[in-house]
Formats: C-alpha cells, sequence, structure tokens
C-alpha cells in the first residue's frame, strides 16, 4: 500500500470514526435486547392481549406484510398506531443505524483490499488494532441484533403503523426487511461476507503470532524469565526498558482473543491451508470458553465454533481439534490462571516495594508498571468471565479467588505510584528524546543519506 492512498481515501480516519459509530450501535443493540427480554422493560403492547394475533400474523409473513388488504390481522395495530410511532421510533432508527453501518463497514473493508493494506501489530499498531477491532465489533452488532427475539415484531409493526398515517412504507423497510432475513443464521452469512477479506484479516491475525504465544506463557516461564523484577540484574536497574513493540506490551489479552476467535470464525479458509493460522488458532481456543462481546453478553466460543464448521465439509479434524482444546481448557485452563494469579502477587508486591523506596526508577523502568497493569487486568477480568458463565466444573475452587482483593490493590498502587510521579516519568523521557533518540536519529539519516 502507498503512503498516497492511504491518506487519499482516510483509512485510518475512517476506522476511527466507524469503530466509534460501532460502539454506539452495539450499546442500542445491547440496550434493545435487554429491554425486550424482561417483561417490566418490554414495549407494553407487546404484551396486550388484543395485540397478540396481530403481532403472530406480523412475525409469520414479516417482511412482505400487506396492510391494505389485512385489515382484519391488524385492526389493534390500527387502533395504536399513534402510540406505536411514538414508541418504537428509537427503536426502529437504531435497526436503520445498523444497517447503514453495515453499509460503511462493507464500503471501507472493500477499499482497504483494493489499497492491498499491509497489516502488522509490531509495525503499523494503532492502524492494525483499529482494523481487527471494527471487525469484532461489526461481528458483535450483528451478533446482538439476531439475539433480539422481537425483531421481526418490532420493525413490521413500526412500518404497518408508519404506512398506516402516512400511506407508504417507510423508505428504509425493503432493505432492513431483507437484511433481518439474512441473519436469521448470523455466522452462516457473515462467512460468507468476508470470504473475500480473507487475506488482509489472516494478515493481520498472523501478526499476533509471536506476542501471543508470549503473553500465553505459564507462572513457570514468567518466573524462570524473572518477569517483572526490577531486582534480578541489579547492574541493569537504571538501564531504561526498551521495545520494538512497546505498545504490544501491554495490549489486553482478552482483546487478541476476540480478534483471533472472530477473524477466524469468520474467515475460517486459511485454518485448513496455513499452518501458523492453525497453531495460533488452537492456542487461542486453549485460553478461554468464553469471550465478551459487552458487558454481559459473551460467545461461546467452542460450540458456536463447533456449530458452525460441523455444518462446512471439509472441516472434519478442525472440529476434533475445537473439541481437543474445549477439554483442555476445562481440564487445565482454571488452574494455570491459578497460578499466574500467585505469581503476580509476589512479583507485583516486590515492584511496588522497590517503586516506593526508589521512584525515580519509574523514568526507566515504567513500561514494567503498566506491564504490571496489564498482566493483573487480563488475570481479573479472565477470572470475573469465566465465574459467571462456568456452571459445571469438576474443580470449581479453580474459579474462585480469596485473595483477589490483594491483586486489585496492588493493581491501584502502581496506579497511584505512576500518578504521583509522573513528573519524573515526563522530565525523565524528554531528556531521553533529547540525549539518546535524536543522536540515534541522526545517525539512522546519515546512514540512509
Amino acid at each position: 500500500m502507498s503512503l498516497t492512498s492511504a491518506y487519499q481515501h482516510k483509512l485510518a480516519e475512517k476506522l476511527t470514526i466507524l469503530n466509534d459509530r460501532g460502539q454506539g450501535v452495539l450499546i442500542r443493540m445491547y440496550n434493545i435486547k435487554k429491554t425486550c427480554s424482561d417483561s417490566k422493560s418490554k414495549p407494553p403492547f407487546l404484551l396486550e392481549k388484543s395485540m397478540e394475533s396481530s403481532l403472530k400474523y406480523i412475525n409469520k409473513k414479516f417482511p412482505n406484510i400487506d396492510v391494505r388488504n389485512s385489515t382484519q390481522q391488524l385492526g389493534p395495530v390500527h387502533r395504536e398506531k399513534a402510540e406505536i410511532i411514538r414508541f418504537l421510533t428509537n427503536y426502529y432508527q437504531s435497526f436503520v443505524d445498523v444497517m447503514e453501518f453495515r453499509d460503511h463497514v462493507y464500503e471501507l473493508l472493500n477499499t482497504i483490499d483494493a489499497c492491498q493494506c499491509h497489516f502488522d501489530i509490531s509495525l503499523n499498531f494503532d492502524f492494525t488494532r483499529s482494523y481487527l477491532d471494527l471487525i469484532v465489533t461489526y461481528t458483535s452488532v450483528i451478533l446482538l441484533l439476531s439475539r433480539i427475539e422481537d425483531r421481526r415484531v418490532l420493525i413490521g409493526v413500526y412500518n404497518c403503523a408508519h404506512e398506516m398515517m402516512h400511506g407508504h412504507t417507510d423508505s428504509s423497510f425493503a432493505r432492513l426487511g431483507q437484511m433481518i432475513l439474512e441473519y436469521d443464521h448470523p455466522l452462516k452469512k457473515l462467512t460468507e461476507e468476508f470470504g473475500p477479506h480473507t487475506k488482509a484479516v489472516s494478515g493481520a491475525l498472523l501478526s499476533l503470532y509471536f506476542l501471543f504465544f508470549r503473553r500465553t506463557q505459564g507462572a513457570d516461564q514468567w518466573r524462570n524469565a524473572q518477569l517483572l523484577s526490577l531486582i534480578s540484574t541489579p547492574p541493569a536497574m537504571i538501564n531504561p526498558t526498551n521495545s520494538d513493540t512497546m505498545a504490544c506490551e501491554y495490549l489486553s489479552v482478552e482483546v487478541m482473543e476476540r480478534w483471533i476467535i472472530i477473524g477466524f470464525l469468520l474467515c475460517h479458509g486459511c485454518l485448513n491451508s496455513n499452518g501458523q493460522c492453525q497453531k495460533l488458532w488452537k492456542l487461542c481456543l486453549q485460553g478461554s470458553l468464553y469471550i465478551t462481546l459487552i458487558r454481559e453478553d459473551v460467545l461461546q466460543v467452542h460450540k458456536v465454533t463447533e456449530d458452525l464448521f460441523s455444518s462446512l465439509k471439509g472441516y472434519g479434524k478442525r472440529v476434533a481439534d475445537i473439541k481437543e482444546s474445549k477439554d483442555h481448557v476445562i481440564a487445565n485452563s482454571g488452574q494455570f490462571h491459578c497460578q499466574r494469579r500467585q505469581f503476580l502477587r509476589m512479583a507485583v508486591k516486590e515492584l511496588v516495594t522497590v517503586l516506593t523506596d526508589e521512584p525515580g526508577l519509574l523514568g526507566p523502568k515504567v513500561l514494567y508498571a503498566f506491564m504490571a497493569l496489564s498482566f493483573i487486568r487480563d488475570e481479573v477480568t479472565w477470572l470475573v468471565r469465566h465465574t459467571e458463565n462456568v456452571t459445571k466444573t469438576k474443580t470449581p475452587e479453580d474459579y474462585v479467588d480469596s485473595s483477589i482483593a490483594e491483586l486489585l490493590f496492588l493493581l491501584e498502587e502502581i496506579r497511584a505510584l505512576v500518578r504521583r510521579h509522573v513528573k519524573v516519568i515526563q522530565q525523565y523521557h524528554i531528556q531521553y528524546l533529547a540525549r539518546f533518540d535524536a543522536l540515534v536519529l541522526s545517525d539512522t539519516i546519515q546512514l540512509l543519506s
């Protein structure tokens, strides 16, 4: 991809805008699902006995509802049309926004493919992250849409009331009705749509390969590497901590899991043809039973993936991989994460003690503080996600941690240290830029010329 085409199409700007917009649409789908699943907050006319036959008729005929020749079936809707319009306008417009969001997402994905963009998390971090985030956000929106049981009724009733009041259907209804039908089986439709984007998506995911393997190491490997220890090598204590992939060092593992699970779910073709894709996918399947879509709404990783792959020809080995991975998670992941939390309690306690005594070390070693915050966050969110959703297990004690408060306390202590000594960190890095980075940049430019 040339820089000219990237600037000309404003790809980074569009990714940023669509990700923000997607989060708003996702929250609205969540709120509609939540509202309609509770009889206390459900739109009142959905519960009225007089409306029951009309709602059944609309649901059965959706989206081809003949309002003019169905006066008998739609009489109750006609009587309450003004109230229905008033009550359902926001619901209906939210569904229209999903449709428009989908249009803009596919327009941008097609433009990115046409520009032959190269995604690499260690090379263009923000661009790659925004691209993968958009795919996950869009998929989450569609999955949540398909989980709203009353979606046909809400859209159909609104359109009937609109036609009764204005003499014509809403301008968006035809396309919206078709979209609702297409996503009755959301993953099947999504995999068809994402087929052309497999190369770009798999390339972005493969750039996570070594990073994800490193970030999912066990407590023994962390202990052998003296992770987060400032006193393991005293002569190097004041040396600045460098990384070629700085932002990647504290990237959330949960975020990466969402990218990998959903990315390979949509672009599964590469799993049969690329060994690295298979290894990355299998490792990710061995990490979690659930990934979060939004708030308490989750995706049951192995069940959803197995259901999809079982319906595809030539995926017998992948289905076997899924079953094997699920057994591995159930048998090992609880203890695996328990040991990681035990290690973090000791390692971060030592880190807090050293940084409290010598806050000047926050200058060269601030990356350690950010990594500690990231690792604690990963372990806490994993435990919460699985404690809330795991129902049957032979070792329930692996999903209960009586010492989690200590880990949260250490997290708050690290945050407080960074905030209290932020001027130390700023001053150190300003001087570092001027006295080290500037000299290295000058040498690099001379070598290029």
